[in-house]
């Protein structure tokens, strides 16, 4: 039975080829835990070709309460990026999330600057270097979320 209040989400990127970079990069941007099994030594070994045998065949990242999950595809697929999924990331300091926000966007793309916006936080959203879009928020305290 399952308990409740324990359900959880958990955003799964696929890659093409390059997760581990990725995972690597994100990791050292929220200085997150993670760890990554690649297709060498498992059952999944034997389907993929010698030269994608140290790919990631799955690979979890765990941030405070926040974890993601991520893989390389299998070499005969490809991943097509989309624009409908966004990781957000709701910082708890202003400073942490303008980090976040900054790491993210660097060699990638700013959708929207990280700025107060309207409904009494700042926030901005990026397309990062390895085509993900991530969204940052940091929730202002209520007395500065009123003042314009």
């Amino acid at each position: 039975m399952q308990k409740e209040g324990l359900n959880t989400l958990i955003p799964y990127l696929t890659f093409n080829g390059n997760c581990k970079e990725a995972m690597e990069f994100y990791a050292s941007v929220l200085g997150a835990e993670l760890s990554i099994m690649p297709f060498r030594g498992s059952p999944a070994e034997k389907d993929v070709p010698e030269e994608y045998k140290d790919k990631v065949m799955h690979a979890r990242l765990k941030f405070e309460n926040i974890v993601f999950f991520a893989s390389d595809t299998f070499p005969d697929r490809e991943v097509k990026h989309g624009s409908n999924i966004a990781l957000s990331i709701a910082a708890t300091e202003r400073e942490q999330a303008l980090k976040f926000f900054d790491k993210l966007s660097d060699g990638g793309q700013v959708i929207m600057p990280f700025e107060k916006a309207f409904w009494g936080a700042e926030f901005g959203m990026c397309i990062d270097r390895f085509g993900f879009q991530w969204m940052v928020d940091y929730e202002l305290p209520q007395e500065d979320s009123q003042s314009k």
